[in-house]
């Protein structure tokens, strides 16, 4: 039986402040004065888990281009943030893990059409660690059917992109059947690494850009998913009607899809929207896309 790792959006629909969600994520927190007693500029944005480890870095770069505005970070799962949304979660921008989240809400009348905008395109990777004797390499996404590998973790489909998008690779691949026993379901991707990087799973699907952080770097190695056996995971942002500060938001929009965020997003394995995406072969994937420590 699947382990449901969270509970599902619906039963967040009613909640106004967001805790953060995922392996170290931030909180929001109460606001805070300076000390001339007046509250600084400061923006509240909601992230998927996926983009974690780049927005970090985005971040800092916005502190260091922007220092006069403060920016409160959640990371969580798109379906999440997106029922919060719905009922006006004290947000000033979303940068959700799908392109529909952030269309609904416009098409709801909750942001206008022209405070929506893509900024990436993501991929998911099948990841074992180091000491697995499986040969990731020669076997692709079918070392998930291997008896030894008794738990399987990916993000839950009902909230997260990226779980739909490792579902259809599964089908694509005729495993899904033989493997979904298996799952250990997390909240969003944070939990999914969590779990593998723990070794509370013995493989995973999850982002490139989480298979490339430095912990599951050094504990694991991955194979890329052939991006023709899911759906293309394009990932857009929305600013909400109710925003506080627009110009401070925007700043951060344009940092992210005119400034260094765009080399950070590349860095992390993203595909910019004005960039062609070329589909990997399955040659390419199998041959190239394993990283093991030497």
């Amino acid at each position: 039986m699947n382990r449901t790792i969270g509970a599902l959006a619906c039963r967040f629909a009613g909640l106004v402040v967001v805790a953060a969600i995922g392996c170290g994520g931030d909180a929001i927190q109460p606001e805070k004065s300076d000390s001339t007693g007046e509250s600084p500029r400061h923006i509240r944005v909601a992230v998927a888990a996926n983009l974690k480890f780049a927005f970090q870095e985005i971040e800092a770069a916005f502190r260091q281009a922007s220092p006069e505005i403060r920016l409160e970070v959640a990371y969580g799962s798109s379906g999440n943030f997106y029922a919060q949304l719905t009922q006006r979660a004290p947000f000033d921008i979303f940068f959700s893990a799908d392109t529909e989240y952030p269309r609904r809400l416009v098409e709801l009348g909750l942001a206008d059409e022209d405070a929506y905008f893509p900024y990436a395109t993501g991929e998911i990777v099948v990841w074992l660690p180091q000491g697995s004797r499986l040969d990731l390499k020669s076997q692709g996404i079918q070392v998930l059917v291997d008896p030894s590998v008794l738990k399987v973790a990916i993000a839950n489909p009902r909230l997260a992109p990226y779980g739909v998008a490792a579902e259809e690779a599964m089908k694509h691949f005729d495993v899904y059947d033989r493997v979904q026993p298996k799952f250990v379901l997390g909240e969003n991707l944070a939990h999914v690494a969590q779990f593998l990087e723990s070794g509370a799973a013995d493989a995973g699907i999850l982002s490139a850009s989480l298979a490339l952080m430095p912990q599951l770097q050094q504990q694991g190695r991955y194979w890329s998913v052939p991006t023709d056996a899911y759906s293309p995971i394009r990932q857009a942002a929305v600013i909400p009607n109710w925003c506080r500060d627009r110009p401070a938001v925007e700043q951060l929009r344009d940092l992210m899809t005119k400034g260094i965020g765009r080399d950070i997003l590349k860095k992390y394995g993203y595909q910019l929207p004005d960039e062609t995406t070329v589909a990997r072969t399955s040659e390419t994937a199998g041959t190239s896309a394993t990283i093991q420590n030497e």
